[in-house]
C-alpha cells in the first residue's frame, strides 16, 4: 500500500510539473507580445509562477509549503553555495570545452538582454517562478518519499530533493530547440541539477522556499553576469 502511494505520488507530481512546463512553452510560442522589453522567456516565467501557485493552493493539504523571511544564518550559506556552484561548473566546463576546441556559448535568451531585463526576468522572475514549481510544489508533494535518500559530504539528500532537481534540470532540455551546442547543454544540465539539489536541500532543511530562491538567484547571477557585461560593452564599443 505504501509503495503504491509513493508511486502514485511520484507519477502525479511529475505529470503535473511537466504539464506546467509544457503549457508555458506552448503559450510562449502562441502568444506574441507586442513589446521589445518583454522577451518570450519572461512570459514563460509568469505562466509557470501562476500555475505553480495554483497547484500549491490546490494541494495545500498535502504540502508543507512555507514562505517566510529567513534569518541571516539561513541566507549566507545558500547564497555562497549558489555562487560557488555556478563559478566552479562554468570554469571546469569552460576548460574542458576549450581543451577539446569546442565553442563556449552564452545563454541564447540573454545574448541581447539589457541589464534591466537581466535583473527583472533572469535574476528575479525565473528563480521565483521555477522554485515555486520544482521546490514549492513538486519537492513538497513528494514528501512521502522522504525516508529514502543518499549521503553526500555528510549531508543527507532526500529522494524528493533529487527528483525535483532532476526534473528541474530536464526542463532545460528545451534549449536544444534554440540551436545550442552539446557542450552548452551538458554544462546547463549539470549546473541546473547541482543547483537544484542545493536549493532543495535548503528548502527542506528550513521548510522555507526563500533560501531555495536565493540559491537560484545566486547561481543565475554568477552564471549570466559575463553575458550581460559583454552586452553592455558591445553597446559602448
Amino acid at each position: 500500500m505504501k509503495k503504491n502511494l509513493a508511486l502514485s505520488c511520484l507519477l502525479v507530481g511529475l505529470l503535473l510539473t511537466f504539464s506546467v512546463s509544457a503549457v508555458a512553452v506552448v503559450l510562449r510560442n502562441v502568444v506574441k507580445l507586442d513589446s521589445e522589453f518583454f522577451p518570450s522567456f519572461a512570459l514563460s516565467g509568469f505562466i509557470i509562477l501562476i500555475l505553480a501557485i495554483v497547484l500549491i493552493v490546490a494541494f495545500r493539504k498535502q504540502l508543507e509549503y512555507r514562505i517566510a523571511v529567513p534569518k541571516f544564518n539561513q541566507i549566507w550559506k545558500p547564497v555562497l553555495f549558489g555562487l560557488l556552484t555556478s563559478l566552479v561548473i562554468n570554469i571546469l566546463t569552460g576548460i574542458i570545452t576549450t581543451a577539446f576546441h569546442g565553442k563556449i556559448e552564452g545563454h541564447p535568451a540573454l545574448m541581447n538582454a539589457s541589464v534591466l531585463q537581466f535583473v527583472l526576468f533572469t535574476l528575479i522572475l525565473a528563480p521565483v517562478a521555477e522554485e515555486h514549481l520544482f521546490r514549492g510544489f513538486l519537492q513538497n508533494y513528494l514528501k512521502p518519499l522522504g525516508d529514502k535518500g543518499i549521503t553526500v559530504f555528510h549531508r543527507r539528500i532526500s529522494l524528493p530533493v533529487l527528483i525535483a532537481a532532476f526534473a528541474f534540470s530536464s526542463s532545460h532540455l528545451g534549449l536544444l530547440a534554440s540551436g545550442v551546442g552539446t557542450a552548452f547543454m551538458i554544462r546547463t544540465a549539470l549546473f541546473t541539477f547541482i543547483l537544484g539539489t542545493i536549493a532543495g536541500y535548503y528548502q527542506e532543511k528550513y521548510n522555507n522556499i526563500v533560501p531555495a530562491i536565493l540559491v537560484h538567484m545566486a547561481g543565475n547571477l554568477m552564471g549570466m553576469l559575463p553575458v550581460v557585461l559583454l552586452n553592455v560593452l558591445k553597446n559602448y564599443m
